[in-house]
């Protein structure tokens, strides 16, 4: 009796995971390059930095059932009155998300201060409270477009886990 109640425990907990992390809708911001590098902004950087979001978008999708939000880049250009407005203001890109019906908001910055090594930093913000509830810095060692994949692959995971757990409280 004890085994059967513990399976069935186990089975609804799984249910339960299952539903939160298929009722996730997520909207992923296009990433903001902060090259400070001594030759900033190339076009190599701008391409490698544009293809973050789907990558993210893409990542999240093969980790659950969680239902993306397209935001088109004119309306997150109208929205983020210059750089790093929705970054730093969370309650701002909360309103965005909202608008756009998603439960969840990816803003994030690509910040290159050398040839070498690169970094993501990543805020997940909660629609509904309009709060960040984690920040994710990711160091890049490199530029290949290998190293981006394995380094959002990463973030998505780390993501998820976080919007999982939230749901399931």
């Amino acid at each position: 009796m004890i085994k059967l109640t513990k399976c069935l425990g186990v089975a609804v907990g799984l249910m339960l995971s299952g539903f939160a992390s298929g009722s996730a809708r997520i909207a992923v911001l296009d990433f903001e390059l902060n090259d400070i590098t001594s030759l900033p902004n190339t076009p190599a950087e701008k391409q490698r930095t544009g293809e973050m979001a789907p990558l993210l978008v893409n990542a999240l999708g093969r980790l659950g059932d969680y239902q993306a939000v397209a935001i088109a880049t004119e309306t997150q250009k109208a929205a983020n009155s210059s750089f790093g407005y929705l970054f730093r203001f969370h309650d701002l890109a909360a309103q965005l998300g909202k608008q756009q019906g998603a439960d969840w908001i990816i803003v994030s910055q690509h910040s290159k201060p050398s040839f070498l090594f690169s970094y993501l930093w990543v805020y997940l913000i909660d629609v509904k409270t309009q709060k960040a509830i984690a920040r994710y810095d990711v160091e890049l060692k490199g530029n290949s477009p290998k190293v981006s994949a394995r380094s959002i692959a990463n973030l998505a995971k780390k993501i998820a886990a976080a919007i999982d757990n939230d749901l399931v409280r």
